[in-house]
């Protein structure tokens, strides 16, 4: 039988996770960072009491909401390029299902994080127990089922010696590079602080590989090759995963020897550095005019690390070539088939590089390279014009484009990383952001998650604790989420917030105004109310313990950014902005269904417009 050593669940689960390690750049380490905790009756006795126990050895942080402290440990495995990663605990119900849309993030996005939420007692001595979901039809059902949707791995822990299974397949879902994911593994509370003699051999430690360089198949590689080869106009769209395999010097290599210009998507943004004669930057719905104008035409798409997201071909519309074919080089087949693409199944890395070696000398025409370089410097002279000081918005009021410039003229672009998850700020930075070394550029965009930026702030600034981390957020996501904010004071993480106040969503007021929608209950002067809203942004952010200030102008913004160098703890700071400027140039259709009845004629309008762009999507 071998030695045994008699723990709780709960000090199982934490030992185990102890001894998890990984290897990165030739140095030995622990693959789980540590664990986010908030402590309620589900978690408290159990996995309370065996975090308390590995405190010395294993990290334990407290944060100020669920949600939020699941968003850092997302973005914590989101800046380690999915190397390392997190464990999040709570207690059972609101706890618990506070953690659900983060996991949902971390399922899009392809992230690993490990949620440990409370649960039911596995007895039901107690039932129904204090903050117990019943269902009145199966008595199996608990709160913590809502994680299957946005899990990879799902199980409930009803003994104690399941964890022997369930967290030996978490890891290996945790580390997959195809299945890579959230796992949620729900334990019953009464089960947590039940003994069990474990065998010492679980506990020992294991190195796991996270980057697995799967090969492709002889005969899809041959295929790919031959696809390329007929090409005349191909373009490469860069995904997030390129940056998960670490393949950024390959994916430049390849351009530059093939001459193959090269657009990202939002999760592939800082994959190639965008000073880079052919990186044309982002491409589709918030695409730029120059990246936009080779996609349009070309004949072939090779997808790199991409799931093909609606906004990155413009809702299947953006590609007009009726002769056009899809490549796409994907460690997942799940995405490497999505609308007829002839699948690459390999690692992103090794999969560049024996495409390169089939394809030799084989160069596309030049004129490719000539009007990318044509497209691309009047696509640069936009965005001077975009951030240029002198601008002049409706308002008066600085525009965001005005204010991200001002950032990137302030911060070392190779040493500082920005973050940012929703509203309008992500199409801008998408476009403008001049993004230079691989993971510069930290945008949560496939779930479009607001309220991720200041705790996912917090979360890169503990990976990377190398970068100046900025996050940029918009006041209507920051009053969704900002308690990690006090966090990061609390636990000496500083990140710098530029926090841009348009007085409500002025995305979405800005989409309903594109459809033919009235004015209506975005912004907050268009919003029901008795007292005008005013938010002292700057006092609440000093209220929880960062310096802040308020700024009124760009230039003031640029002098506040240099002097938050010197601060010694997260610094916040806050600027009025315009809610309807944005980038005209660049940009492609969304696919937003408009009514097709209404009485107001604006949106019989946009219904008619809305037909007409449909006409063009791609179905197959």
């Amino acid at each position: 039988m071998g030695k045994r050593i008699r723990l709780t669940m709960a000090q199982a689960v934490v030992k185990f996770m102890q001894n998890q390690m990984t290897v990165i750049d030739g140095v030995k380490m622990p693959i789980f960072a540590g664990c986010w905790a908030i402590f309620g009756h589900g978690n408290v006795a159990g996995m309370g009491e065996a975090l308390y126990q590995a405190k010395n050895d294993f990290p334990t942080y407290r944060a100020h909401n669920e949600q939020g402290m699941a968003h850092s440990a997302v973005a914590f495995a989101k800046a380690s390029f999915r190397r390392r990663f997190m464990a999040c605990t709570t207690s059972i119900g609101p706890g618990a299902l506070n953690m659900v849309t983060a996991a949902g993030v971390a399922h899009v996005n392809r992230l690993p994080v490990l949620f440990l939420p409370g649960d039911v007692f596995a007895n039901r001595a107690p039932d129904p127990v204090l903050q117990q979901i019943e269902n009145f039809g199966d008595g199996t059902v608990s709160a913590s089922d809502a994680f299957k949707p946005v899990s990879r791995y799902f199980d409930r822990i009803t003994r104690p010696e399941q964890i022997i299974t369930a967290l030996r397949r978490a890891m290996q879902v945790l580390t997959d590079p195809a299945e890579c994911g959230p796992v949620t593994l729900s334990l019953c509370q009464d089960v947590q602080a039940e003994a069990f003699d474990y065998p010492a051999s679980f506990f020992e430690e294991r190195i796991w590989t996270t980057n697995r360089r799967a090969l492709p198949d002889q005969d899809e590689l041959a295929n790919a090759i031959s696809l390329i080869k007929a090409a005349k106009k191909p373009v490469i769209i860069a995904g997030g995963g390129v940056l998960y395999s670490v393949a950024s010097a390959e994916l430049t290599a390849f351009a530059e020897k093939h001459g193959v210009p090269v657009a990202v998507s939002q999760a592939g943004k800082s994959a190639i550095d965008e000073r880079h004669p052919l990186a044309l930057g982002s491409v589709g719905v918030t695409g730029t005019s120059a990246a936009n104008a080779i996609a349009e035409d070309c004949d072939l798409v090779i997808g790199i690390g991409t799931r093909f997201q609606d906004f990155t071909t413009g809702s299947w519309a953006l590609f007009g070539n009726e002769d056009l074919k899809i490549l796409s080089l994907n460690v997942a087949p799940f995405d490497g088939g999505k609308h007829d693409a002839q699948p690459l199944i390999a690692d992103a890395r090794e999969g560049l590089r024996l495409l390169s070696e089939g394809l030799g000398d084989w160069k596309a025409p030049a004129s490719l390279a000539a009007k990318a370089a044509e497209v691309k410097k009047t696509w640069l002279a936009s965005v001077d014009k975009m951030f240029s000081p002198e601008f002049k918005t409706g308002t008066g009021l600085p525009s965001d484009a005005q204010v991200i410039g001002a950032v990137s003229r302030s911060v070392d672009l190779e040493n500082s990383m920005v973050l940012c998850a929703a509203g309008g700020l992500p199409g801008e930075l998408h476009k403008l952001w001049p993004a230079t070394t691989p993971g510069s550029y930290h945008l949560e965009y496939g779930f479009s998650c607001m309220g991720y930026e200041v705790a996912g702030g917090l979360g890169a600034k503990m990976a990377r604790p190398d970068m100046n981390v900025v996050v940029m957020v918009g006041d209507g996501s920051y009053m969704m989420m900002n308690s990690e904010l006090a966090t990061s004071v609390m636990i000496g993480q500083k990140i710098t917030v530029v926090l841009l106040d348009n007085r409500g969503y002025g995305c979405i007021n800005r989409l309903q105004m594109g459809t033919g929608g009235a004015n209506f209950n975005n912004l907050l002067d268009d919003s029901y109310h008795v007292v005008p809203a005013h938010i002292d942004f700057r006092a609440h952010a000093e209220a929880m313990g960062a310096v802040a200030v308020k700024v009124s102008s760009i230039a003031d913004l640029e002098k506040a950014l240099k002097a938050s160098e010197a601060n010694d703890r997260s610094t916040v700071i806050v600027i009025d902005t315009d809610p309807l400027t944005t980038t005209e140039d660049g940009g492609y259709w969304w696919d937003v269904a408009v009514p097709e009845v209404s009485p107001r004629s604006e949106v019989n309008e946009a219904r008619k417009r809305y037909e007409a762009a449909r006409a063009a999507q791609r179905l197959g």
